[in-house]
């Protein structure tokens, strides 16, 4: 077993496949609270998580609260709307601010990539990336991990699609480094201005036609389409968009019969997926939330300095 020496996650591109792992196997722990009546736990009793989001967000920000809230912890979610950012304060000055409030864990979700890094340079707590611009999201890339792991039990390989606009996605890049490094292959399809230049290097497959790659996929990732680029002009309408890259009933049908149809969420229903195909008995949007809260508390635990054996106790 991987012993976790990091003091931040700012994305998966700086972990081991054995450190990956290690968050993996402490998530199955984590979601055995879920049955429980009571789901409180002692574990980071004394510890302060703050979350710092200067982009809107639901699920991963309630999720970070409730992981943080079910171990013990103190949550403050830092409004930056209301705070003094809003006046003209740096992004160092309110860093510097949270972290003397009594932050032992800050996470972070900023639109400029490198956000993070320069956070956890600045600050002498622990610091969680929760997506910075199109750089990385590794907790949605991790959760996407377990929830593969959970139903195909590995990934040695495995064959995972990953579709939509691969240029911006910050999840898509985590997927990639996590999965790539656990031994599963990965086929990147969009339409090519939404591809990134040299994405080959990341060990990828890339394809423009997405029916020719579902057909021997053992999971698509459906990622959620930004609609301000079709305002950019990168690809010729949201109709066209979902007719050649849309994950609908037709196309779901074209899939392995215990294939995975994944989603980071929110769905922009009847764009880059129907109602049909989210309702697909193979679609595990929903389980991916659940996950996320399992996998978050595990990297909370590993960043409070926790031992395998003290998680639950």
């Amino acid at each position: 077993m991987a012993v976790w020496r990091h003091k931040h996650l700012l994305g998966l591109a700086d972990l081991t496949a054995e450190e990956i792992e290690l968050v993996l196997s402490l998530a199955g722990p984590c979601k055995e609270i879920f049955g429980r009546e009571i789901k409180k736990l002692p574990t980071l009793r004394g510890k302060t998580v703050i979350t710092l989001f200067f982009e809107p967000s639901t699920r991963t920000r309630t999720s970070f609260e409730v992981a943080a809230k079910w171990l013990g912890a103190d949550v403050v979610n830092l409004s930056v709307a209301q705070s003094s950012v809003a006046k003209g304060e740096s992004f160092i000055d309110t860093a510097k601010t949270v972290e003397a409030a009594g932050a032992d864990v800050i996470v972070v979700r900023h639109a400029i990539a490198g956000a993070a890094k320069l956070l956890a340079e600045t600050v002498r707590c622990s610091v969680i990336n929760a997506g910075d611009g199109a750089h990385e999201h590794p907790t949605q890339g991790l959760l996407d991990l377990y929830t593969i792991k959970e139903r195909k039990g590995g990934f040695h390989g495995l064959r995972v699609v990953i579709v939509g606009d691969i240029m911006h996605s910050r999840v898509a890049r985590s997927d990639i480094w996590g999965l790539t490094k656990l031994g599963a292959k990965v086929t990147v399809v969009g339409p090519p201005t939404l591809m990134p230049p040299g994405i080959e290097t990341l060990g990828v497959e890339v394809a423009y036609e997405l029916d020719a790659a579902l057909a021997r996929a053992d999971g698509v990732n459906v990622l959620r389409l930004q609609l301000e680029r079709q305002k950019k002009g990168l690809f010729p309408s949201v109709r066209e968009y979902a007719r050649l890259y849309g994950m609908n009933a037709e196309r779901a049908r074209r899939l392995p019969p215990d294939a995975l149809i994944m989603h980071p969420g929110p769905t922009n229903l009847g764009v880059e997926i129907t109602e049909e195909a989210a309702c697909d008995p193979r679609a595990v949007i929903t389980t991916q939330v659940s996950n996320g809260v399992a996998v978050r508390m595990a990297l909370l635990y590993l960043l409070a300095g926790g031992k395998e054996d003290g998680l639950l106790s």
